[in-house]
């Protein structure tokens, strides 16, 4: 289905993205640090909101 080279060269395209992504998410830390302070409350609020749709959807099931 797919040749050698292309395995090769997908692999090797997926180990250089995952490296650059991490360099640069390292490098941009302590911005998103300062940026996103308090977003994971945000987070749990809104997996609270969908806990409690599924409980009412639990509760009020017939």
């Amino acid at each position: 289905m797919f040749s050698t080279g292309q395995i090769i060269f997908v692999v090797f395209f997926i180990v250089a993205f995952i490296l650059l992504m991490v360099w640069s998410y390292r490098k941009d830390l302590s911005l998103h640090k300062k940026q996103y302070k308090g977003s994971k409350w945000v987070l749990v609020g809104f997996m609270g909101f969908i806990a409690l749709l599924v409980i009412i959807k639990l509760v009020l099931k017939p």
